[in-house]
C-alpha cells in the first residue's frame, strides 16, 4: 500500500473520509490494521471501498476482495473462499492443512474458526513477503456466519503484519459486533457537496428539478446520481423509484417486506410529513383499520428494520431517510395513498391549509369545497414565503375547478405567482393557455390580463405592448365592474410598466385607475404611486404612511410584499431600513427565486448608497447574471445602473462606457425610457469626476431641465446634487438655486439622511459667499449623513475647496484630508486625485520648531481627530463621523499624545490652542 499521499479519492465531499482510509492504508501496509465503514443504505460505502482498494493497488498491493451475497449467507465459508481464491494459483500451490478442507482443496471436515483463522494468516503472510496485502470484504451482514467469525478473528490478529482488513456494513448491521475494530461512519453529503456531485454528474438539470432531487436526496450519493434520471420537472408527486435500479433495491425493497398493516402506517406517516406522532395518531385512527389501543405496534416491523424511529418521550416518528417516505408512497396503490389522504384530511381538519392540501389528493373529480381551501391555503403560503407552494396549491385547484371563470381566476393567479416569485417564465404561457379554454371570456379578466402582461414585461421585455394591455384591462375591469380587489391585484404591473417606461404619459391611465378604485387601493400600493412614481411630490403623509410599512415589513415573510415596501421606500432614501428584510429574502429565496432576484437588485442600490462599494458590485453583478439567466433583464436594469454608478465613481471610463452603453440599448430596445435616465445619471458622475462639467450638464439634462425636478423621473432626485454642480460648474447659479429651491418643496428632501444631505450640500454649492460656510457646515451635521460616505465626502470636498478659496488654508485642509481619506478607501480615483489637488493648493505647512514634538507635529488625521476629542466626544462617536473604528481611533489619539506632552483628553484643548495646521497627508 506504500505511499498514499499523493491525489485523492475522487469522491466528491469525503474529503475527511479520505483522510481517515489513506491513513489507515499506510498503517496497514506497514504494521498492519483494521477499519470498518459503516452506514445507511445509498450513503457511498462500496465506493470508499472502492477508492480505498484503487489507491492500493496503485501501489503495488495485493487486493483481495469479497463481498456478502445473501442466498449464500447459508453456504459455509463461502465469502471466505471468495476472498482467498486468487491465492488459490499461487506458485507455491493451494494451501493445505486446515484450509485445504474449507476452500474446497480436499475432502473432510472443516476444523474449528481458530484453526481456519490461524491458516489464514499464515497464507496471507506467505503473500506478503513481496508486497502489503489489503483484504477488502463489503456488504458485511450478507456474509456466511462462518466466514464471518473466521475473518472476526484474522482482522484482530492483524498488527505486526504487513496486512490491512477493511469492510464495509451498514449501520447497526455489522456482524462483527464484540471484535472492537475502529469503525469509520459515513454520513449524509452537506449541501455543498450535494450541489457539486449534481453539478457534476448532471450539469444540465434544470434548477427546479436540481432543487427536488437534493430535497429528496437529503445527501444520500445514491439518491443524487440516479434520481436525475428519473425527475422531469416539479409535479408536486412523490419522488418516483424505478424497479429495477439500485435506488429501488436500497429504498423500496425493504418497504416492500413489511407487513400490510405496517405499510399502511408508514404510507400515513410519509404523508403527514411532520413527523408529530399525535397526527400520525389521529390519522390512524380517522381510517378506520386502528383501534387507540395498541395502533403503534403496527409500526415495530418498520422500527426493527430501521427504517423509522419513534421517540414516544418528543412525540415525534421520524423516517430514517425521505425516499423510505417515497417508496412507502410508490408501493401503495391508488386508492391506498387516496385512503391514507383522506384520513389525513379529517384528522387535520384544524388546520385549514394542510387539510386542503390532503383533501385535494383525496378528490378524483371537481370539489369547489376543496378548491376553495386551497386558494386560500395558497395565499397563506405565498405570505410565509413559499411563492412554489402557492403555485402548485393554486394549479391544484384549478384542476378541481369545473371550467369557467372560477377555474380562469386561479390559473391566471398560479401564473402571476409565478412570474413574480417562482421566476418559471417559460411555464406562465401553458398557464395562460389553460385560463382561456377554461372561459372563452378569460382574455377580458383583470387577472388574466395582468399575468399576460406581466409575461409580457419581463420574458419578452415589450413595455408597451405591456402597458397597453394593462391600461385597456384595467379600464374594462372598472366599467364592467368585477370588484375593485381583481382591479387592485392588475395595478402593481401596471406601476411597474410606467416606472420602466420612464414617460409621464403614460402614467394616466394608473392615475385614473387608482383615483376610482379610492379607499379599495391596497396601502403599499398607494404609497407606490407616490413615492415610486413621483418622489418630488410624495407628501409628508405619504412619507408617513411609508414608514409604517418599512417598519411592518421587517417581520413580514411574503416576498412579494417585501419587495414592493422596499422598492417604494428607494427613492424616498429609506431602502437601509429595509435591508434586514431584503437580506433575509436574497439568502432564502428558495421557491421565491424572482423575488429574490429584485431583493438583490435593491440590496445593490443600498450598498452604493452605503458606501459599501464592493459589496454592492458583486451583488450587482450576481443580480445581473440571474437575471438573464431566469429572462428578468429588465428588472436588472437598476443593478446595471449601480455598476455603471460604481464605475463613474472610480474612474473606469471604458466601463461606464459599456455599462450606460447597456442601458441605452435596453431603452431603444424594450421602450423602457427610465434606462435614459440611468444611463445618463452614469454618464453625468463619471464626467463630474474627470471635471468636464459642460459634458456633465449635457448628460445629466437627459433628467429634465435645471431648476425643476420633472415628473415621474425618480432618478432626478437621486441625482440632484449632481445636476447643481454641474450648474454651478457652468456658470449657470440661477438656475442651480432654482433645482434647490425645487428640492426644499420636497417633503421627501428633509425626510431621511440621504435625501437630506444632498439639498444641503446642493444649498451650500449655491450659498452666497458670506453665507456658505454656515450652509456647508449645516449639510455636514445632517444628522446620520455618515451613512452616505460618497456624498459627505464630495461635501466635505467642495467645503475644502470654498474655505481654500476664503484664505482659510487651515480649516480647508481639515476637511480636504478628510474627504481624501474616504474617497481613497472607496476607490474613488478621480475625486480623490481632486482632494489631493486641493490639499497641495494649500500650500506648505508649518515647520516643526520643537524637535518633533508639539502640535505641528501631528499627521492630519491624528490632528481631527486630537481636536474632536477635545471638543468631548468619545471614540466611538468620533469614529462614526469619520468613518473609522473606536479602535483605530484610540491608536491615533495614542500616537498623539506623546507628541503633544499630554497624557489625559481633559489636556487636548489647552495642548492644541493656537497650533498651526498640521501637513497634509501629501507633504508626509
Amino acid at each position: 500500500m506504500g505511499d498514499t499521499t499523493t491525489g485523492g479519492s475522487g469522491l466528491v465531499g469525503r474529503e475527511t473520509e479520505d483522510g481517515v482510509v489513506r491513513a489507515f492504508l499506510a498503517r496497514a501496509a506497514d504494521r498492519g490494521d483494521a477499519l470498518v465503514v459503516t452506514g445507511d443504505p445509498g450513503v457511498g460505502r462500496t465506493a470508499v471501498l472502492d477508492a480505498a482498494a484503487g489507491t492500493a493497488a496503485a501501489t503495488g498491493a495485493l487486493v483481495l476482495r469479497a463481498a456478502g451475497v445473501g442466498s449464500e449467507t447459508e453456504v459455509g465459508h463461502a465469502g471466505l473462499s471468495q476472498l482467498l481464491l486468487p491465492l488459490l494459483d499461487g506458485p507455491e500451490g493451494p494451501p493445505g492443512g486446515a484450509l485445504a478442507a474449507v476452500l474446497g482443496v480436499r475432502p473432510g471436515a472443516p476444523p474449528g474458526p481458530l484453526a481456519v483463522a490461524s491458516a489464514v494468516l499464515a497464507l496471507v503472510d506467505r503473500a506478503a513477503r513481496g508486497r502489503p496485502v489489503l483484504l477488502v470484504v463489503d456488504d458485511l451482514p450478507e456474509l456466511d456466519r462462518s466466514s464471518a467469525r473466521v475473518l472476526g478473528l484474522v482482522a484482530r490478529r492483524l498488527p505486526g503484519r504487513r496486512c490491512g482488513f477493511l469492510a464495509a456494513a451498514r449501520t447497526g448491521g455489522d456482524p462483527l459486533p464484540d471484535t472492537g475494530l475502529p469503525r469509520l461512519e459515513l454520513g449524509p453529503l452537506d449541501e455543498a457537496a450535494s450541489a457539486e456531485l449534481l453539478r457534476t454528474r448532471a450539469p444540465a438539470l434544470p434548477a427546479s428539478v436540481r432543487r427536488r432531487v437534493l430535497d429528496a436526496a437529503r445527501g444520500n450519493p445514491l439518491a443524487l446520481l440516479e434520481l436525475p434520471a428519473v425527475l422531469t420537472g416539479d409535479d408536486g408527486g412523490p419522488v418516483p423509484l424505478p424497479p429495477g435500479t439500485r435506488l429501488h433495491a436500497v429504498f423500496a425493497r425493504p418497504v416492500g417486506a413489511l407487513p400490510a398493516p405496517t405499510r399502511a402506517l408508514l404510507l400515513l406517516a410519509a404523508l403527514e410529513g411532520t413527523g408529530d406522532l399525535r397526527a400520525l395518531r389521529a390519522a390512524a385512527l380517522a381510517d378506520g383499520r386502528w383501534s387507540d389501543d395498541g395502533w403503534l405496534d403496527d409500526l415495530a416491523p418498520a422500527e426493527r428494520a430501521r427504517l423509522v424511529r419513534v421517540d414516544l418521550a418528543a412525540g415525534r416518528v421520524a423516517l430514517r431517510h425521505p425516499l423510505t417516505g417515497a417508496a412507502a408512497v410508490e408501493l401503495a396503490s391508488s386508492g391506498d395513498r387516496r385512503r391514507a389522504h383522506a384520513a389525513l384530511a379529517r384528522a387535520l381538519a384544524g388546520d385549514p391549509e394542510r387539510c386542503a392540501g390532503h383533501l385535494a389528493q383525496a378528490t378524483l373529480g371537481p370539489d369547489g369545497e376543496a378548491a376553495g381551501l386551497l386558494e386560500r391555503a395558497a395565499g397563506r403560503a405565498r405570505q410565509r414565503g413559499d411563492g412554489a407552494g402557492a403555485v402548485a396549491l393554486l394549479l391544484r385547484a384549478a384542476d378541481l375547478t369545473p371550467p369557467g371563470p372560477a377555474r380562469a381566476r386561479r390559473l391566471a393567479a398560479a401564473a402571476a405567482a409565478t412570474v413574480d416569485t417562482t421566476g418559471d417564465l417559460p411555464a406562465v404561457p401553458g398557464m395562460l393557455a389553460r385560463a382561456r379554454a377554461a372561459d372563452p371570456r378569460a382574455g377580458r379578466s383583470p387577472a388574466v390580463a395582468a399575468a399576460a402582461a406581466a409575461h409580457l414585461l419581463h420574458a419578452v421585455g415589450d413595455v408597451g405592448t405591456a402597458h397597453l394591455v394593462l391600461a385597456r384591462g384595467a379600464a374594462t375591469a372598472l366599467d364592467e365592474g368585477p370588484g375593485p380587489a381583481a382591479v387592485a391585484d392588475a395595478l402593481p404591473t401596471l406601476l411597474l410598466a410606467c416606472h420602466l417606461a420612464g414617460r409621464e404619459d403614460l402614467w394616466r391611465p394608473f392615475d385614473d385607475a387608482l383615483a376610482r378604485l379610492g379607499t379599495d387601493v391596497p396601502p403599499v400600493l398607494a404609497v407606490a404611486a407616490r413615492t415610486l412614481a413621483d418622489p418630488a411630490r410624495a407628501t409628508r403623509a405619504d412619507l408617513g404612511r411609508l414608514d409604517d410599512l418599512v417598519t411592518a415589513v421587517q417581520t413580514d415573510a411574503d416576498p412579494v410584499s417585501v419587495v414592493r415596501v422596499a422598492a417604494a421606500a428607494a427613492p424616498a432614501g429609506r431602502l437601509a431600513a429595509c435591508r434586514p428584510a431584503l437580506r433575509r429574502l436574497a439568502a432564502g429565496g428558495g421557491g421565491s427565486r424572482a423575488a429574490a432576484l429584485a431583493a438583490r437588485v435593491l440590496l445593490a442600490q443600498d450598498g452604493f448608497a452605503a458606501g459599501r462599494w464592493d459589496e454592492a458590485g458583486h451583488t450587482a453583478a450576481e443580480a445581473v447574471r440571474e437575471a438573464g439567466r431566469l429572462g428578468y433583464r429588465l428588472l436588472a436594469l437598476p443593478a446595471v445602473h449601480v455598476l455603471a454608478l460604481l464605475a463613474a465613481a472610480r474612474g473606469d471610463e471604458e466601463a461606464v462606457r459599456s455599462r450606460a452603453g447597456d442601458l441605452a440599448a435596453a431603452a431603444a430596445a424594450h421602450g423602457a425610457g427610465l434606462a435614459v435616465h440611468l444611463a445618463a445619471h452614469a454618464r453625468g458622475l463619471a464626467a463630474l469626476g474627470r471635471g468636464d462639467y459642460d459634458d456633465a450638464a449635457r448628460h445629466l439634462a437627459a433628467l429634465g431641465p435645471t431648476g425643476r425636478l420633472a415628473p415621474h423621473a425618480p432618478v432626478a432626485l437621486s441625482a440632484a446634487l449632481d445636476v447643481v454642480e454641474a450648474a454651478v460648474r457652468t456658470g449657470r447659479r440661477a438656475q442651480a438655486a432654482a433645482h434647490v429651491a425645487a428640492l426644499r418643496r420636497a417633503p421627501v428632501s428633509a425626510a431621511a439622511p440621504g435625501p437630506a444631505l444632498l439639498l444641503a450640500g446642493a444649498a451650500a454649492l449655491v450659498a452666497p459667499e458670506e453665507e456658505a460656510r454656515g450652509c456647508f457646515e449645516a449639510a455636514l451635521a445632517v444628522p446620520g449623513a455618515q451613512e452616505h460616505p460618497f456624498e459627505l465626502a464630495r461635501v466635505r470636498l467642495a467645503h475644502g475647496e470654498h474655505l481654500r478659496r476664503a484664505r482659510a488654508p487651515g480649516a480647508a485642509r481639515g476637511q480636504l484630508a478628510a474627504a481624501l481619506e474616504v474617497l481613497e478607501r472607496l476607490g474613488a480615483t478621480p475625486w480623490a486625485a481632486r482632494a489631493s489637488a486641493e490639499l497641495r493648493a494649500t500650500g506648505p505647512s508649518a515647520r516643526r520648531t520643537d524637535g518633533g514634538r508639539g502640535p505641528a507635529s501631528l499627521t492630519a488625521q491624528e490632528y481631527e481627530i486630537a481636536m474632536l476629542a477635545a471638543s468631548g466626544l468619545s471614540n466611538k462617536q468620533i469614529g462614526t463621523r469619520l468613518f473609522l473604528s473606536p479602535r483605530t481611533v484610540g491608536a491615533h489619539l495614542y500616537r498623539a499624545f506623546p507628541k503633544l506632552g499630554v497624557t489625559a483628553r481633559a489636556a487636548l484643548r489647552d495642548a492644541l490652542a493656537g497650533v498651526p495646521t498640521p501637513r497634509p497627508p501629501s507633504e508626509r
